[in-house]
Order: structure tokens, then sequence, then C-alpha cells
């Protein structure tokens, strides 16, 4: 099957892990991958490619991309982590290498862009099945919403009209679906495929971190230092906890709040800032190293950071937004309001430092739950499987109409 993929390479951030892994799991499986992405200096509108990229190629920046096939750079003026800003070349140069190229089915990683939302226009008009996956981050309605999680609520009522001009939207929680539901996005428009970790890689193991560290107990964050992430108030828990010397808090990430916040908390409070570790495997280092991961997040998705600490084997406590919560029902770990995270903290990190006994029994849980329902190759077969669905009913459409 040739699937046109269109999602984001740069700035760092979810989307481009969920088209990385994705893509090159579809490869993996035999499949052909035309790679779409936003460029703001696209030299060429189209660029043939060798079959795979090699994983430290000075072409992928060293990331761990294999796209082969084509990869075509659409212009941008601006992107980010969080948005994009097309030019108005931009329609013209994705028509144009669809046209050319002829995939099977568009899938569309949505990038919070403008042309999302012509995305279905362009399809119709070149009879190509499209598929969205659609993951802003999100809390459920509740009595009181913050400022941010409004704003997100706001971008889910933008998109669901949109929504259903695709043949299908993939969502990753039955709450995110529940809530495009209550904005007019019928059930059958929407399926569930949850994010997926290869627990071959994330998996428990060795390592030398915590002996490095100088930590007899280390707890870890990892992910961007922004706002919604909430990184304050784990630090303010933190250093009223005073957990002493022997307890360490790694901050793995970067972010427009980093600066500030290292000098709210750093070494004196046995608070490491790490910063954004671009190679996996330190990552997953760090991840086998550590005793507890830490999510305190206003908004969230399904976060990768938090399956792939759960398929390291950590105990993990995170925030009940998003799908955070579900992953982690019954057992699988520690659920937090989102509301007064650092007086719940408080609570908390004492006993993880005062119980050890508690962090392999959690960190057990929270594997098997990984393997039991988000691994990675569970995920793209339940994508195959998807894109046979909607490539059938197309078929029998076409039969009808003959």
């Amino acid at each position: 099957m040739h699937i046109a993929w269109l999602g984001k390479k740069t700035p760092f951030c979810g989307n481009v892990t969920y088209s990385r892994e994705v893509t090159n799991a579809l490869l993996d499986r035999g499949h052909q991958v035309s790679f779409f992405h936003f460029a703001q200096e696209a030299t060429q509108e189209t660029q043939t490619l060798v079959s795979k990229w090699e994983p430290h190629s000075p072409l992928n920046g060293g990331n761990g991309w294999s796209i082969g096939g084509c990869e075509v750079s659409l212009p941008c003026l601006y992107k980010s982590t969080i948005y994009t800003i097309p030019t108005l070349k931009s329609r013209k140069v994705l028509t144009q290498a669809l046209r050319e190229l002829q995939p099977d089915l568009v899938h569309a990683s949505l990038t919070l862009s403008p042309l999302d939302f012509v995305l279905p226009e362009i399809c119709e008009e070149l009879d190509l099945p499209l598929v969205a996956t659609f993951h802003p981050p999100f809390a459920y309605a509740t009595a009181r919403r913050s400022g941010r999680q409004h704003l997100q609520h706001l971008t889910y009522q933008l998109y669901a009209p949109f929504l259903l001009h695709y043949d299908k939207t993939i969502v990753f929680s039955q709450m995110q679906r529940e809530v495009l539901g209550k904005l007019g996005v019928p059930p059958g428009k929407v399926a569930v495929i949850p994010n997926g970790v290869d627990v071959q890689k994330y998996s428990p193991g060795y390592s030398q971190v915590k002996y490095e560290l100088k930590a007899q107990r280390l707890f870890v964050y990892q992910g961007r230092i922004a706002m919604e992430k909430n990184v304050e108030a784990l630090l303010k828990a933190w250093k009223q906890c005073d957990l002493g010397a022997d307890c360490k808090l790694a901050i793995v990430g970067d972010g427009p709040l980093a600066p500030s916040l290292q000098v709210y908390a750093g070494s004196e409070d046995n608070v490491l800032w790490l910063g954004y570790v671009a190679n996996e495997q330190q990552r997953i280092e760090i991840l086998r190293g550590a005793d507890v991961f830490i999510l305190p997040s206003l908004v969230e998705g399904l976060s990768l950071s938090l399956l792939e600490a759960m398929a390291c084997g950590l105990a993990c406590i995170a925030t009940d937004v998003g799908a955070d919560g579900e992953v982690l029902s019954n057992g699988a770990g520690v659920v937090l309001n989102s509301q007064g995270v650092t007086t719940q903290l408080k609570t908390l990190l004492p006993l993880f430092r005062d119980q050890p006994e508690l962090i392999p029994v959690l960190g057990q849980k929270a594997r098997q739950r990984v393997l039991d329902r988000y691994t990675l190759s569970g995920n793209i077969t339940q994508l195959e499987n998807l894109y046979a669905e909607i490539l059938k009913a197309r078929l029998g459409q076409v039969s009808r109409w003959r």
C-alpha cells in the first residue's frame, strides 16, 4: 500500500514522534510511504530520496527517521510545536505532488494549520481517501477549566465541523471520541487507536544513571518545559518536601519556561536539569535508571513519554487529563486531579521515598498495562485494518456507481 503521510519533522514535539514511529513501522511492514512536511526554506517541491534513510544520516538530523520513497516539502511562513502557518503556495505544491505520486490513501497527522481545513477538498478533487489523526491535548469536561484547558476545548470546537469531511479521524482514547461526539462528530467517523510503544526498545534493563547522578532514589519528568505541562507545580512540591540529598529529580526536556524554572530550583534543591536529550538510547537509559516518573500536565492527548516510562517499568504518577488517567486507571499507576497538583505531590513524594517496595509493584503493573493495550505493533495492525476498511468501502462505492 502507498500512503501519503502529512506530518511534522521539526520542531520536536509529540506529532514529530508519532509521525516518525508510525511511518517507520509502516515501512518495516512493506508499505510505501511518501512523507509530506512543512519547511520554511523549501528549495525543491519534491525530492526523491533513497529507499531508507540511515539512522544517523545528515539528511535526517540523526533522529532515527527511515522514511523511504519520496519526501515533499510544503512551504510555510512559520512553524512551532503548536501550530503552522503555510504559504499560499503550499496548497498548490501539495495538490501537484499528490497528483504525481498517486498514493492509495492520504493520512494527515494534523499540524493545526489552515491546510488541515482544505485537505478534504483537495483529496475529493483527486479522488483520494483521507484519514486524520487528531491529537491536540484535551481535558474532559469539568466544572472548572483552566485558561489553557478552555483554549484546547476551543480547538476541538473549531475542528469538529471539518473532521466530518475526512473519511475517518483517529483519536487516542474513548474519552476523546466522546468529546468530539458532543461536538457533532458521529462515532462512526472516529476510530480509537491509541499511541503505541516499541516494547522491545522501551523495556526494563540495566542502567548506570543513578550511580552517575549520585542518587539513591531517582524521580524523573520527561517532556517540554511549557505552561501546559505544569512543571512548576512539581518543583514547588519537590522543594517543600525536601526529601534529602539521596533523592534526585531529573528534568529531561527543554522549552520556554526552562530558564526561569532553572533559577527557581536547581542543584541545591537536588533538581538536575538534563536538557533536551536527542539520542533515544540515552533517554531509554535515563528511564531504566529511574524509579518514579511524574507527569503533572494541565492538558494532554495521550502522552507518549508516559507510555515509554511505563514500558520501562517505572512507577508512574500523572494527572487525569487527556487519556493519561485512563492509561493508569485500576492500579497501573497513581492518578492525580489536575487541580491542586502541588498538594497531592507533597503527600506522594515522601511516600515513594519511605516505602520503596511500592516502586517495583507499580512498575510491573505499568509495563503490563502497556503490553496489554499500548504496543506499537498492535497500533500498526489496527491502522492497517483501518486503511483496508476505508479502501474497501471506496471500492464498494465505485461498484455501486457503475
